[in-house]
């Protein structure tokens, strides 16, 4: 029974990584995740012959119905929209589960110190390690979700903020020490919980603006480490490898969303995210505004046409007329591109989903590196609810919160056609400057109607 078990956990990290990696490329992603679902079932139901069992299959039937039903009837009914929240919820269920695994073994040790020695000091401290780090995934993530969701302010600052985080971090540091050493009773262990719950808030609370698909993946890289360590607790293969694989690709996934804002490591961790923005050079020019039929003619008569996709396609829900604009524009011969910022959105990866689900072809999709020298050459670049990411503040004004992180050149083009409902700032609260360039001009209204009006407009030239 034994090599069984151990066998079908090697095939299940087998199907892990296998799907892992076709989940890196758009037209394999799908069957990756069917892959690293099938191994996930796998690994499932070989635990219900694992020894350590000791007969409790009714409370595991129970847990997987009661999650099983919550996720599917959630993920049935959620909107593209409500994606990150969703995401982010869902993460920090992983980081819970491996903090709740951890609170449990160290309840063990506690009330028997006998069993530090059949489990190994190394696995007791890998423990403590885990239950902290998947605490703080799990508290963090749940504020990420409030934020996304619209629960909570998008930035929560006070006096002294970094210090009280760093100090909540180092008493959790200390009472985790303690209980890899002296394993405490319950008490401790409550208080050494409560303040890795209290770090994971304190880390979340003052993010804003674009920095929050950062975040999300660092809670998810954090969620992965904490299940790898608690694999080793369990003596679970099949933890150890899914943990390492989830924890390696969100650090991998982190260092680059890190890139892409221009922040370090130590900054995300440390700094506060998104400060508060307060205008400080005064703005040229003014705002100017264009009916959605002349708004079409430009594009109609373009060589080349750049569509830069922002959060405001997901909330307008208008992909889909937007792909048939696209086609109604190549059937003229105008080439059209895709252009997608790495923190677009509210999620890593948002937009590239967002356009997926419109049947957008996946060459007609660039990064920020590979179409960013092609503005200038560009004949009209739409942007449709994308603001931060094509602010050219970010390029020019050293006191601007948005200052160093790359941009989409979008100001470079021709001309700039921006589909917007208001003159609101974007979700990082900084006015855009591009709206006020001479070559921009402002579409207002939904953007789904904005769309299906300059779809009719085209079709009578």
């Amino acid at each position: 029974m034994s090599a069984l078990i151990e066998t079908s956990y090697f095939a299940t990290a087998v199907l892990f990584i296998l799907g892992l990696k076709r989940m890196s490329h758009p037209t394999t992603a799908r069957s990756g995740v069917i892959w690293a679902g099938v191994g996930m079932a796998l690994a499932t139901l070989v635990t219900f012959l694992h020894p350590e069992i000791r007969g409790q299959y009714g409370l595991m039937l129970l847990a997987i119905l009661i999650g099983g039903g919550v996720a599917w009837w959630s993920a049935k009914r959620v909107a593209m929209t409500d994606m990150p929240q969703m995401i982010a919820i869902y993460n920090g269920m992983g980081g819970g589960a491996a903090g709740g695994i951890a609170a449990v073994e160290l309840m063990r040790v506690a009330g028997d110190p006998s069993l530090v020695e059949s489990h190994g000091h190394l696995a007791l401290w890998l423990g403590v390690l885990g239950a902290l780090i998947g605490s703080v995934a799990f508290s963090g993530s749940v504020i990420a979700w409030a934020k996304l969701d619209g629960r909570m302010k998008k930035a929560v600052r006070f006096a002294n903020q970094q210090q009280v985080t760093l100090a909540i971090l180092a008493a959790a540091v200390l009472l985790g020490i303690w209980v890899a050493l002296a394993t405490p009773g319950a008490f401790v262990l409550f208080l050494f919980f409560l303040l890795a719950l209290a770090f994971g808030v304190m880390v979340a609370l003052p993010i804003g603006g674009a920095d929050m698909p950062v975040v999300i993946s660092l809670f998810n890289a954090l969620t992965g480490l904490a299940v790898a360590m608690e694999g080793f607790v369990l003596d679970n293969a099949a933890m150890i490898i899914a943990g390492t694989v989830v924890g390696a690709a969100g650090s991998l996934l982190t260092v680059l969303m890190a890139k892409a804002m221009n922040r370090s490591l130590f900054n995300i961790l440390f700094k506060q995210f998104g400060p508060a923005s307060d205008e400080t050079t005064e703005i040229e020019g003014s705002i100017k505004d264009v009916g959605t039929m002349d708004a079409a003619v430009q594009m109609a008569y373009a060589d080349r046409v750049i569509i830069v996709p922002g959060y405001g396609l997901a909330v307008a829900q208008a992909q889909h007329k937007l792909w048939e604009m696209v086609e109604l524009l190549q059937e003229r011969g105008v080439e059209v591109s895709f252009a997608i910022h790495p923190v677009a959105g509210r999620m890593p990866g948002h937009m590239n989903v967002l356009l997926a689900e419109a049947g957008v072809p996946y060459d007609m999709i660039f990064d920020l590196e590979e179409i960013n020298n092609d503005f200038e050459t560009t004949d009209v670049a739409l942007v449709i609810g994308a603001n931060d990411v094509v602010n050219p503040v970010a390029k020019t004004d050293p006191d601007s919160p948005l200052y160093g992180m790359p941009v989409l050149n979008v100001d470079e083009a021709r001309n700039v056609l921006v589909v917007k409902r208001g003159q609101g700032a974007g979700f990082s609260g900084v006015e855009n400057h591009l709206f006020y360039r001479d070559n921009t001009r402002m579409v207002y209204g939904d953007g789904q109607k904005v769309v299906t009006d300059m779809i009719a407009s085209i079709k009578t030239l």
